[in-house]
C-alpha cells in the first residue's frame, strides 16, 4: 500500500473517497483511521474540518457527472514544449 499517495489523494479536494476505494481498497472510515494514525494531530484536525461534508469528496454529492473539472481560465497544454524537453 502506497501511504503517501493516499493521503495525497484524501488532502487533494477533488479526488472522492470513491476514487481511493476503488484505487487502494480503503474504505472513508479506513482512509480516516490512515489520516489520524499518519498526520500530526493539528494537521489531521485541519483535514477532518476540511473535508467534512465536502461535495466534491463524495461522488453522490457531486453536482458533475462525468469528467473532471477545468476552469474555463485554464490554458490549453497542448504543444507546450517545457514538457517535451528531456
Amino acid at each position: 500500500m502506497d501511504k503517501d499517495r493516499i493521503i495525497e489523494m484524501a488532502w487533494e479536494d477533488r479526488t472522492p473517497f470513491d476514487a481511493i476505494e476503488l484505487q487502494f481498497g480503503l474504505s472513508e472510515k479506513q482512509v480516516i483511521r490512515l489520516m489520524r494514525r499518519q498526520l500530526k494531530p493539528s494537521s489531521f484536525r485541519l483535514w477532518r474540518q476540511r473535508v467534512q461534508g465536502r461535495r466534491t469528496k463524495h461522488l453522490k454529492k457531486r453536482t458533475f457527472e462525468e469528467g473532471r473539472f477545468k476552469s474555463s481560465r485554464q490554458r490549453h497544454i497542448s504543444h507546450n514544449k517545457i514538457s517535451k524537453r528531456k
